[in-house]
This record gives structure tokens, C-alpha cells and sequence, in this order.
């Protein structure tokens, strides 16, 4: 039961442990625990471990529709990270909230690719992350990271913005591409 929990990162294990305490209290038996875990398999699209392709790790985070999610998600990331991210409206607000996240991809980020208008994200993060790139696609966007990264980089899929687009439709998008590098 552990070792499934270990392989599934940092907010399943958190969100594991979390129901281990639950269950704990309603003094539940082990094997209604492991149903549980089951369960954490389902959580589809939040810091979801895609592949490894020639030690460059591909992580769908599509559920992260907000700056907030998105920070969370480089927060809990370890090491280098090429960002694929929705592209946003350029607005005071939508700056104001892309503004929390500037130390954090200053520390992290070391290529911004954005679905669509990039001007928001050239206006907050211009600064700090010199390669801010437009593409159209999922897959050009997959293409771009991959050829631009180092070994052991990460490439996450963490929207930040709203698109019109299911978050379901565009992880499962992201995945796909991933698979057929």
C-alpha cells in the first residue's frame, strides 16, 4: 500500500496520508484502506506523472485552472521546469494574480510556452524568464519544450487560465502528445 502511495507524488501522498487519518478514526480495516488508494488513482490531471523521455519528465497538471493551483503545482516540483501554460487576457487583475507566482518561476522557470496570447506572461515574467514563446497547439507546444530541455528539466502542463477548454479535453490532449514523442 506504501509503496503505491510513494510512486504518486508529493499531494497524493498528502492526500493519502490525509485518508489514512480519516479512516483511522472511523477504524476502518486495512483492506478498506487500500480501496482507498484505489481511489487516489482517479484524480486524474493534477500533478499527473506522464512519462520520462530521455530524462526530460513530462507532468500534466491541466485541473490547474488558477495562479494559485499553478503555484502550488511549481512549488511541489523539484528541479528545472519548462512551463506550459494557457495564454491569459492582459489585465490589471489577471496581473496582480500572475504577480504571486514571479519568485517562484524566477527560481524555477526557464522557458514559458503559452497556448495562445503570451502577452500577459511577457508583461509579469518578461523579466525573469527570457524565453516566453506563442504556439497554437498542444503539440507544438509538447515539440518546443521537449527540444528545448535538458536532462532530468520537467516539462509541466499547468494552464493557469481558463481557455474555454475542458481541463479533462486538454490533459488528455497533453498526455497523448507526450506518448507520441
Amino acid at each position: 500500500m506504501y509503496e503505491a502511495l510513494a510512486t504518486q507524488g508529493r499531494e497524493r501522498v498528502h492526500t493519502g496520508l490525509a485518508g489514512i487519518d480519516s479512516a483511522k478514526l472511523k477504524k476502518l480495516r486495512n483492506t478498506h484502506l487500500k480501496e482507498c488508494f484505489n481511489l487516489i488513482d482517479e484524480m486524474r490531471h493534477k500533478l499527473e506523472f506522464v512519462a520520462r523521455i530521455k530524462g526530460v519528465s513530462f507532468i500534466d497538471d491541466a485541473a490547474s485552472r488558477s495562479p494559485l493551483s499553478t503555484w502550488y503545482a511549481l512549488e511541489t516540483i523539484e528541479g528545472k521546469v519548462i512551463w506550459i501554460a494557457n495564454g491569459a487576457v492582459n489585465s490589471i487583475q489577471k496581473a496582480a494574480e500572475f504577480k504571486r507566482l514571479k519568485a517562484l518561476v524566477e527560481n524555477k522557470v526557464r522557458m514559458i510556452i503559452c497556448l495562445g496570447d503570451c502577452s500577459l506572461y511577457q508583461t509579469v515574467f518578461g523579466d525573469v524568464v527570457k524565453n516566453i514563446i506563442p504556439v497554437q497547439t498542444i503539440g507544438e507546444a509538447i515539440n518546443k519544450a521537449f527540444y528545448s530541455s535538458d536532462e532530468n528539466m520537467k516539462v509541466l502542463f499547468s494552464p493557469a487560465a481558463e481557455n474555454g477548454i475542458s481541463y479533462e479535453s486538454q490533459g488528455e490532449s497533453y498526455k497523448h502528445e507526450v506518448n507520441e514523442l
